[in-house]
């Protein structure tokens, strides 16, 4: 994408009432939406979030057919999810949302239990051991996920990289985290859940023509 264009897109997601795009200074010292995201979508449904959400295409999918629950999409590149900002506002969605931030800042973002399911799709892996840090699904984060998110709440894992989702894997069970589901290739899986198979992101469509195998996991962190 050339810099007129992400420059453009910038501009434009300023002015969509979808978009927040906080400071860090803004989200560390008492975010205005913590524990009142409620208050700004004007009702009280379930908050649904998509980490590392791209151009949104899950947090829209997901958004359009449960109209009962409020969805929020995090990424730090405003510009790719722009895409799904605009899609909402020209399809007169209310139950959608975005944030531009660093997915590490979530805590400082929702209030203890105020979210009610997470979506992780197609993280970047992190392979290398010095970045273990910065895998979405490492403990530090699953720490920040379990204080966000409800008892009951879950987390789902899409991914088109088998070390990530065996990473996952190997830490859920050896934490004691509650496996809900677990799948080495949804397309070739006649039991995948609905919500995984019938929605495919930019990236998915590349991965699945290079003949990758995507992968899946739903669980719930212990308490």
């Amino acid at each position: 994408m050339g810099s007129k264009n992400k420059l453009k897109r910038f501009k434009e997601n300023e002015t969509f009432d979808n978009v927040i795009q906080p400071t860090r200074e803004e989200v560390v010292s008492d975010f205005q939406y913590k524990g009142k995201w409620n208050d700004f979508f004007g009702n009280d449904n379930p908050i649904v979030l998509e980490l590392g959400c791209g151009k949104g295409e899950y947090t829209i999918a997901l958004a359009e057919k449960n109209p009962e629950k409020n969805f929020i999409g995090i990424d730090i590149k405003g510009a790719r999810f722009w895409r799904g900002a605009k899609t909402a506002i020209e399809e007169n969605m209310n139950n959608v949302a975005f944030i531009r931030t660093q997915i590490e800042l979530i805590d400082f973002i929702f209030a203890e239990s105020e979210v009610s399911e997470i979506w992780i799709t197609f993280p970047d892996p992190q392979i290398k051991y010095k970045r273990t840090k910065h895998r979405l699904t490492n403990s530090e984060f699953l720490k920040k996920y379990q204080h966000i998110i409800t008892p009951e709440g879950t987390i789902n894992l899409k991914t088109d990289s088998e070390f990530m989702h065996g990473y996952t894997l190997g830490l859920l069970h050896g934490e004691g985290h509650e496996i809900l589901h677990a799948n080495h290739d949804v397309y070739k899986n006649h039991y995948s859940p609905g919500e995984v198979v019938e929605t495919q992101t930019f990236y998915e469509k590349q991965y699945l023509e290079q003949g990758k195998p995507i992968t899946y996991v739903k669980f719930r962190v212990k308490y």
